[in-house]
């Protein structure tokens, strides 16, 4: 099982009407990805984040399936502009070294394959988590 998370700052300016809509986005997500298992969203407590959301998936291959999406390319889309700090983690119970090398790939896939989301992350105030456009995983070459 990998267990995807998300931790969200909204901008000071982001509108109450387009966050709501990006928070249902992301409920439209768990719903309707095939791929996902379970899933949570809502606020985030005890941090310096607004919302947060989590996405469990059976295997790699689900989250493969996940993450290429067409929902979730839509969420990034209409939400990503709204955030100000964002961080990305996965979990797994999978005891495969190789999980975490192949769930930072599928990331690098999608970031190549996609300039205008690399352009959207990179629009972020800040990012931590998960692989991103020019990252190796550890969050070292990125403030």
């Amino acid at each position: 099982m990998i267990h995807h998370q998300i931790r969200l700052a909204m901008r000071p300016d982001a509108p109450r009407d387009k966050v709501d809509e990006a928070l249902e986005m992301l409920r439209r997500m768990g719903r309707e990805i095939d791929a996902v298992t379970y899933w949570a969203v809502g606020r985030d407590v005890g941090g310096d984040f607004d919302y947060g959301a989590m996405f469990a998936v059976e295997d790699i291959e689900a989250y493969r399936a996940y993450m290429h999406a067409p929902l979730h390319r839509q969420v990034d889309e209409i939400g990503l502009p709204l955030v100000r700090h964002m961080v990305s983690h996965d979990l797994t119970d999978d005891e495969d070294p190789a999980t975490g090398d192949l769930i930072r790939q599928i990331h690098a896939e999608r970031f190549a394959g996609d300039p205008a989301l690399v352009a959207l992350i990179e629009g972020l105030g800040s990012y931590d988590g998960s692989s991103a456009p020019g990252r190796d995983g550890s969050g070292a070459d990125r403030p």
